[in-house]
C-alpha cells in the first residue's frame, strides 16, 4: 500500500534529522508521498519533487512572549498539512516538542473527524538528557503514551526509556542507517584519486562537537598516536567546544596535524581517506557517526556508552573502552594502527557489521510499522 506520509523533524546536522531526511527520500524511492515539516529545510533534503515536500513552520514574532511558542505554530502547521494532503500517518522524530505538538494535532483533527495515527521515534538526548529533565520529564512521557507507535534507535535506549520514564507503550528497535551503495561508490572513487596507499595514518572524528562528544579526548587521543606513528587528524563538524579543540591543539603544539573541516553533507567524502574513526562520546544513544565511518572501511575506537557497544563490536570492528579513558583508547588506537594486515582486518569487518544497517534492510521495517499505526486506528 501506497502512502501519505508527513515527517517531522529537526532540519539541523544532528543525527535524528539526518536519519529522517535519509528515510523520507528512501520512502519516495519506494512510491510513497512525504511532506516534511520543520521550521526550515533539512540540511540534506535536496530535490523536492510532485511526491516529496516540504512545509516550512512560520512563528510570527509577538512581543508578549518572551519565548517563541513554536509547538502551536508547529501543531497548527501540522494540521493545515494533514487536511489539504490527506495524509495517512504522521511520524515526528525527536519527543521534544515534535511528539507533543503531533498529539495536539491529532486531538484538533479529531474534532473534525479524522483519524491520523502517530508514529513517534526516539533518537537519544529527548529521552537521556533533555526530556529527563524535571521541566519536561511529565509532558515527554506523556507525549510517548499517546502515541500510536514508539520506536527508537538502540536496545540500550529503550531500556534507558523503560528505566527513567512510565512507559505504558510498546517501543521496538529500529535501528539507524545508512546507503551502503553510497559509500561503496565513494570508495571505488578514493581508490581512483589514491591508488598508492599513504605512509601517513589518516584519523578522523565526526560529531557537532558539543561536550558530550568529549572533544578534547579526540585530542588528546591523538596526540598520543602522533607521537607513535605518522597521522594526520580530520575534525569534521561545528559546534561549541570547536574553539577549544583549536586551542587545545595549539597547546600541544599539534595545530600543524588537524584540520577542522566544519559541516558537510558529504560525510563520506572524507571518511574513504581514513584508517581509524575516534568517538570517545559520553553518550551516545546509537552512534551514527561511528556507522558511517564503518561503512567507509574505517576501524573505529569508540567509548562503551549507550548503542556504541551495538554496533562496534569490541575486538572486531574496532574497539570499545571508558569514555574518559584516554590511556586505553590510545593504546588500542595505536595497535590497530601498527600492523597494516590487522588495520586491513578490522576495517573489512567494520563494512561487513556496517552492511547489516543498509538502508534497504530497514526501510521496510518503518513501512510495516507505518502500516501498523493505520490498523490501529481502525
Amino acid at each position: 500500500m501506497k502512502m501519505k506520509i508527513a515527517i517531522v523533524c529537526y532540519p539541523t546536522f544532528g543525527g535524528s534529522g539526518v536519519m529522517a531526511t535519509e528515510l523520507g527520500m528512501s520512502l519516495v524511492d519506494h512510491g510513497h508521498e512525504v511532506h516534511f515539516i520543520a521550521y526550515k529545510k533539512p540540511v540534506r533534503l535536496i530535490d523536492l519533487n510532485k511526491k516529496l515536500y516540504f512545509h516550512k513552520v512560520t512563528v510570527p514574532d509577538y512581543p508578549l512572549f518572551s519565548f517563541v511558542p513554536y509547538e502551536l505554530a508547529l501543531s497548527t502547521k501540522l494540521v493545515d498539512v494533514v487536511k489539504k494532503n490527506s495524509i495517512d500517518v504522521l511520524h515526528v522524530h525527536y519527543a521534544i516538542p515534535h511528539a507533543y505538538a503531533a498529539y495536539m494535532a491529532k486531538k484538533m483533527l479529531k474534532e473534525q473527524s479524522i483519524n491520523i495515527p502517530i508514529v513517534t521515534t526516539l533518537h537519544g538526548t529527548d529521552i537521556t538528557l533533555v526530556g529527563n529533565h524535571p521541566s519536561y520529564k511529565t509532558a515527554v512521557t506523556f507525549s510517548i503514551n499517546k502515541s500510536d507507535i514508539v520506536t527508537c534507535v538502540s536496545k540500550s535506549l529503550k531500556e534507558d526509556t523503560l528505566d527513567q520514564f512510565d512507559i505504558k507503550k510498546n517501543i521496538e528497535v529500529i535501528p539507524n542507517f545508512i546507503d551502503i551503495n553510497k559509500y561503496i561508490l565513494q570508495q571505488d572513487l578514493c581508490l581512483q584519486e589514491n591508488p598508492v596507499q599513504s605512509k601517513e595514518f589518516i584519523i578522523s572524528h565526526v560529531s557537532n562537537f558539543r561536550s558530550v562528544k568529549n572533544i578534547a579526548n579526540v585530542i588528546k587521543i591523538f596526540y598520543n598516536i602522533q607521537k607513535e606513528l605518522e597521522a594526520k587528524l580530520l575534525m569534521i563538524g561545528e559546534g561549541p567546544d570547536k574553539s577549544l579543540a583549536e586551542d587545545l591543539c595549539n597547546e600541544l603544539g599539534i595545530s600543524h596535524l588537524v584540520d577542522f573541516l566544519g559541516n558537510t553533507n558529504q560525510v563520506e567524502k572524507n571518511l574513504c581517506h581514513s584508517d581509524l574513526f575516534l568517538l570517545p562520546s559520553s553518550a551516545e544513544s546509537f552512534g551514527l557517526a561511528a556507522l558511517e565511518a564503518m561503512a567507509s572501511k574505517v576501524a573505529v575506537v569508540s567509548s562503551n556508552a549507550g548503542g556504541l557497544p551495538e554496533i562496534n563490536i569490541n575486538g572486531e570492528t574496532g574497539y570499545v573502552e571508558n569514555f574518559d579513558d584516554v590511556e586505553q583508547m590510545s593504546k588500542k588506537a595505536i595497535s590497530i594502527l601498527s600492523n597494516r594486515k590487522s588495520l586491513e582486518n578490522f576495517k573489512n569487518k567494520a563494512f561487513l557489521k556496517a552492511m547489516e544497517y543498509d538502508i534497504n534492510n530497514i526501510v521496510p521495517l518503518y513501512e510495516k510499522t507505518y502500516q501498523k499505526a493505520l490498523d490501529s486506528i481502525k
